[in-house]
């Protein structure tokens, strides 16, 4: 099973390395977006202080679920992704290694980028680097269930549409717990709370996610 994890992994990651423009589109929304609301709501230090976490998190969702649609539908139309599910490895397996290639290429650059935009949105040092800890505990979570729902709406019309219809209400909770560990340190209560949500849902997804995609997968191409 690892190396049928890796050989997944690795291929995805090959693929992107190809398209490479197409890869850095979402961390590209992700930058321009969060460069608008100062435009927006005004260049006052405290107003952007206090909505900083609430911003990054909507754009980071808004720009995995942007991504997440052509997860699995390159490899449908060529018939890679029938191969993967007859060769005997368990559907999960190449969920999960599809995921953190999704994750990879696009959660990380999130990651990565927030320290940035934290100092764009004058956040604090302490804020900022709660912020980064929650993306990267929840930033996973968005690749985990954007993959099963680009595997419930495969081969559907308006792909796009159903996916973010299914998958947004899911993934409040994780928005919720990732700003609200700023918020409240930004108060000056601990986050240690948030965090603890934020690992345990991570948990839960990804214990749940990859079977439930691995099932739809074997659906949709049946």
């Amino acid at each position: 099973m690892s190396s049928a994890f890796s050989a997944v992994y690795v291929r995805d990651l090959r693929l992107a390395l190809r398209r490479r423009v197409e890869a850095l589109l979402p961390a590209i929304f992700f930058v321009v977006a969060i460069s608008l609301f100062p435009l927006g709501v005004g260049p006052e230090p405290q107003t952007l202080r206090e909505i900083a976490a609430g911003i990054v998190w909507v754009c980071a969702l808004l720009a995995s679920m942007l991504s997440v649609t052509s997860l699995y539908a390159g490899d449908h139309l060529d018939g890679s992704l029938e191969q993967m599910m007859l060769s005997g490895q368990p559907g999960f397996v190449i969920a999960s290694a599809k995921a953190a290639a999704h994750w990879t290429v696009t959660g990380a650059p999130l990651v990565l980028a927030a320290p940035l935009i934290g100092l764009l949105l004058d956040m604090s040092s302490a804020a900022l680097a709660t912020l980064v800890v929650s993306l990267l505990l929840g930033t996973p979570i968005l690749s985990l269930l954007g993959g099963m729902g680009a595997a419930l709406t495969l081969g559907l019309r308006s792909a796009g549409v159903l996916l973010i219809l299914l998958i947004l209400p899911l993934t409040i909770p994780a928005l919720i717990f990732g700003a609200g560990a700023v918020g409240a340190v930004d108060s000056g209560l601990s986050s240690a709370g948030h965090f603890s949500l934020l690992g345990a849902l991570l948990i839960l997804t990804a214990l749940t996610a990859p079977m439930a995609t691995a099932l739809a997968l074997r659906i949709a191409l049946e």
